[in-house]
C-alpha cells in the first residue's frame, strides 16, 4: 500500500495528465495549468506546477488554497475520506498515462526545456538590476506616497523585464519594481517583479502585473531587519505597498511583505520574536493569512496582534488619509512600549 507522499509523488510525475483529467477546462502555460477554480471552472486564479521539483503544487490566487495533487483530487472529486481519496489517485495511476514529453507543444521527437532551478534564476534576475533612486519604480512608489523606498536594499529596478503571457504566449518588456525575498539567513531565495507603465505612474497594463520567481515558501521581503540579531518586534503582511506605508509611519519596526496570504500563512517566524503585528487586509484571502500565521505564532509562544487599516489597505490609509491619520490609527492599536518606541512621540503645546 502506497503512503501518501508516494501517491503525490507518483501523481506528480504525471503532473499534466492529472491536470487534463482533472481539471479540463485548464490549459497549460508554459510550465504550469491554468484553470478559474478546484470546481473546474474557466478562469486563470490556479496554477498547477507541471515540470521541476515542485511539479503538482498548486494554489488559487483567489481562495487561498494550495496544496499537493492528492489535495488536488480531493478537492475537484469532493472527497472526505482519505481511504476514498487514495482510492482515486491508485485508480488513476492505473490508466494509460501519456508520455509527458509528447504532451508539450511540437510533439514526441522535441527535446524538454531546461528548467533551471527558480531560485537561480531569480538571483541571477536580480544581478542584472539597479538601485532604486531616480528610476521609474522610484516614481511609481512616490505616486503610492512611499517616499522612502529608494532606502530599502531589498528593492531593486529593472529597465526592460521580460514579461509573458501565461495563457497566450504573448511577449513584452517593461520596466520593474524589482524586490529580493531572503530567508531567515538573509539569503535571496526568491525575487517579486511588479511591471510598470512607462510613465512610472501605474502598473503595466497586463492581465498579472505581480509575479514572483523562486521559492516563497517561508521567505518574504524584509524590511528594516537587523541582521542575526533577535527581532523581539516585527510586523507582517501581505502587499509590498502596504507594508511600505506601515514602514513609512515606523521606520524602526522590522517588517516582511510575505507578498500572498497563503506566504503570509506559512512565513518563517524569527528566533527570539515576542510580539507580532499583522498587517490586515480587507478581503477572504487576507483574513485566511491572518489566521493561519496567528495560529502559528501562537504555537510558538509569540503574541499575534491585528492591525486594522481605516479603508482598504494601509497604502490607501496613506494616500488618501495622510500619514499623521495612519500614525494616529496605529497608535490605539500597538501596545504601550511599542509606541514608544516606534511611534514618533506627540507635540503638544
Amino acid at each position: 500500500m502506497l503512503s501518501a507522499s508516494d501517491l503525490a509523488d507518483r501523481l506528480a510525475h504525471h503532473a499534466e495528465a492529472v491536470c487534463r483529467h482533472y481539471l479540463s477546462a485548464g490549459r497549460r502555460a508554459g510550465n504550469y495549468w491554468i484553470v478559474g477554480d478546484v470546481a473546474n471552472n474557466n478562469g486563470r486564479s490556479l496554477y498547477v506546477r507541471l515540470t521541476g521539483p515542485r511539479a503538482g503544487r498548486w494554489a488559487d490566487s483567489a481562495t487561498g488554497q494550495y496544496g499537493d495533487l492528492l489535495d488536488l483530487v480531493r478537492e475537484t472529486c469532493g472527497l472526505v475520506d482519505f481511504r476514498d481519496v487514495a482510492d482515486e489517485a491508485r485508480h488513476f495511476l492505473t490508466l494509460s498515462q501519456p508520455d509527458p514529453v509528447s504532451c508539450r507543444r511540437g510533439g514526441a521527437g522535441d527535446h524538454p526545456p531546461v528548467d533551471r532551478p527558480a531560485a537561480e534564476r531569480a538571483r541571477r534576475l536580480l544581478r542584472m538590476t539597479q538601485p532604486l533612486a531616480g528610476t521609474l519604480a522610484d516614481s511609481y512608489l512616490r505616486q503610492r506616497a512611499v517616499l522612502r523606498g529608494s532606502l530599502h536594499p531589498a528593492l531593486r529596478f529593472h529597465p526592460s523585464c521580460y514579461y509573458r503571457d501565461l495563457v497566450t504566449g504573448w511577449t513584452a518588456s517593461f520596466p520593474a519594481l524589482i524586490a529580493a525575498v531572503t530567508d531567515g539567513f538573509g539569503a535571496v531565495t526568491a525575487v517579486h517583479r511588479t511591471y510598470l507603465d512607462l510613465d512610472g505612474v501605474g502598473k503595466a497594463k497586463v492581465d498579472t502585473p505581480r509575479r514572483a520567481l523562486g521559492d516563497l515558501l517561508g521567505n518574504a521581503v524584509r524590511f528594516h531587519f537587523p541582521g542575526n540579531a533577535p527581532v523581539p518586534v516585527m510586523a507582517a503582511g501581505e502587499g509590498i505597498e502596504s507594508i511600505l506605508s506601515l514602514s513609512h509611519v515606523m521606520p524602526g519596526m522590522p517588517m516582511v511583505s510575505a507578498l500572498t496570504a497563503n506566504h503570509l500563512t506559512a512565513f518563517r517566524l524569527p528566533a527570539g520574536c515576542l510580539r507580532l503585528y499583522i498587517a490586515a487586509d480587507a478581503d477572504a484571502a487576507g483574513r485566511h493569512g491572518i489566521e493561519g500565521l496567528s495560529r502559528r505564532a501562537q504555537a510558538l509562544g509569540i503574541l499575534p496582534l491585528v492591525l486594522a487599516p481605516e479603508l482598504g489597505d494601509f497604502n490607501e490609509d496613506l494616500r488618501r488619509l495622510g500619514p499623521d491619520r495612519l500614525t494616529a490609527s496605529l497608535r490605539v492599536q500597538l501596545v504601550p512600549e511599542d509606541k514608544q518606541a516606534f511611534l514618533p512621540s506627540v507635540n503638544r503645546p
